[in-house]
């Protein structure tokens, strides 16, 4: 049997002419599903739609990260200048200490007995030991410390047989006389030892004394009582001789321990040297 084949021609006989043509062009985009679309179009989409479904909540959140993060670093690096201040302070007493032996330090003043509200003359410290911190009554953290740890050390010395109960006369100088008025600071030494004496004064007199000691004192200027503001200082113990001399200085790291050890040397080495302490209250 033979079989035949018979061709049909649709069209033109160019397959390559069939597909450039117009009309196969257009017959082929309209044979395209309804729901096809370029691959980019649907991730464009969808990425507009994930973008837009993270505006809100998270972007509140962050913000509050944000803020939060930026108190943070802030608070850190005022702290860390404050610290830097400090240290640049120690090493130029000790340098100075160690290049030309003792820095003149200290000298005679008058300011406020806030006891009292009169005046205190520096001459009746003569014939004793004293201690003195400059700081200011409304220092959230730093102050209240340090003179905790003033406490310590003189109650140390009042236990301490070797030395006289009124051995150490310890002295709180305000920095911030602005604020700090006489009644203000009576009230505030109360929280600390039954010893301590707090002194104030004008802004000449207390800045004239923060020279003496080579204390390290800024407030924001024109500021009025009522304003709320901190003050950046030196921070340290100045140990004075009975002759108003300065012995030794104490930073911030100082502990209790190390600054009672250091007095009671000074202390032996003045009575050694035929040195005379005055252990009556003052």
């Amino acid at each position: 049997m033979t079989s035949r084949f018979v061709r049909v021609n649709l069209g033109a006989s160019n397959p390559q002419q069939n597909r450039n043509s117009e009309s196969f062009q257009k017959a082929s985009q309209n044979r395209l599903p309804a729901t096809f679309a370029p691959r980019r179009f649907y991730a464009t989409t969808e990425e507009k739609m994930r973008t837009k479904s993270a505006i809100g909540p998270f972007t509140w959140k962050a913000a509050t990260v944000f803020i939060g993060t930026g108190i943070a670093t802030l608070i850190y690096f005022d702290r860390e200048k404050k610290k830097s201040i400090q240290l640049r302070e120690e090493k130029k007493i000790q340098e100075k200490s160690k290049s030309y032996g003792k820095p003149k330090l200290g000298g005679p003043f008058k300011l406020t007995n806030a006891a009292n509200n009169e005046e205190f003359d520096s001459e009746s410290l003569r014939g004793r030991f004293h201690l003195i911190y400059f700081g200011f009554t409304h220092c959230p953290d730093i102050c209240p410390e340090e003179l905790d740890k003033m406490s310590e050390v003189v109650e140390a010395t009042k236990k301490d047989k070797e030395l006289g109960e009124h051995a150490l006369v310890p002295i709180f100088i305000t920095c911030d006389p602005r604020r700090d008025t006489a009644p203000i600071v009576k009230e505030y030494v109360k929280d600390f030892h039954p010893d301590l004496i707090g002194l104030t004064g004008s802004q000449e007199e207390i800045k004239k004394v923060a020279k003496l000691f080579r204390v390290y004192v800024s407030s924001p200027p024109a500021l009025s009582e009522d304003d709320d503001y901190l003050v950046d200082h030196s921070i340290f113990f100045y140990l004075m001789s009975p002759e108003g001399v300065f012995l030794d200085c104490y930073s911030q790291n100082a502990t209790p321990e190390s600054v009672l050890t250091s007095f009671k040397k000074h202390y032996q080495d003045y009575v050694e040297q035929g040195g005379q302490v005055n252990d009556t209250p003052l």
